[in-house]
C-alpha cells in the first residue's frame, strides 16, 4: 500500500474542474433549449385546451338560446293558431308560455355572451415564459 503525501493529498481534494470542449458545451445548450422548448409546446397545449373548454361551455349556452328562440317561435305560433280561432282562453295561455320562452332564452344568451368575452385566444402564459426566454438568451448572466 503507498502513502501518499500531503502535496497528491491536498490536490486530490481540491475540486476537478473539467475542461469541455466547443462541442460538448453546444451540444449542452442544444439539449436544454430542446428541453425548454419541449415545456413551453406544453404549456401552450395546457393553456389551448384550458381555452377550449371555456369556449365549448359558451358555446352551449348559444346552443340553449338558439332552442329556447325556437320554442317562442313554436308558442308565438301556438298563440296566434288560438287567437286566430276565437278561443282567447287558449291563446293567451300559449302567449304567456312564449314570453316565458323568451325570458330565457334572453337570460341564456346574455350569459352565454358574457363567458364567451371571457375566452382568450393567445395562450398567455406561454407568451410571457416566452419574453422571460427571449431575455435571458440574451443576457444570461443576469
Amino acid at each position: 500500500m503507498a502513502t501518499m503525501s500531503p502535496l497528491s493529498r491536498a490536490r486530490s481534494a481540491e475540486p476537478q474542474v473539467q475542461e469541455r470542449s466547443a462541442g460538448e458545451l453546444l451540444s449542452s445548450v442544444t439539449s436544454d433549449l430542446q428541453l425548454l422548448f419541449r415545456q413551453e409546446v406544453e404549456l401552450a397545449k395546457v393553456e389551448i385546451k384550458e381555452e377550449g373548454t371555456k369556449a365549448g361551455k359558451a358555446a352551449g349556452m348559444y346552443g340553449g338560446a338558439g332552442f329556447a328562440g325556437y320554442m317562442v317561435l313554436l308558442f308565438l305560433s301556438l298563440a296566434a293558431m288560438f287567437g286566430l280561432a276565437g278561443v282567447m282562453d287558449e291563446g293567451w295561455a300559449a302567449l304567456i308560455i312564449a314570453a316565458l320562452w323568451a325570458v330565457t332564452a334572453a337570460v341564456l344568451f346574455q350569459k352565454g355572451r358574457a363567458k364567451m368575452r371571457t375566452v382568450s385566444p393567445k395562450p398567455e402564459h406561454t407568451v410571457q415564459t416566452l419574453k422571460e426566454d427571449a431575455e435571458w438568451a440574451r443576457h444570461p448572466t443576469k
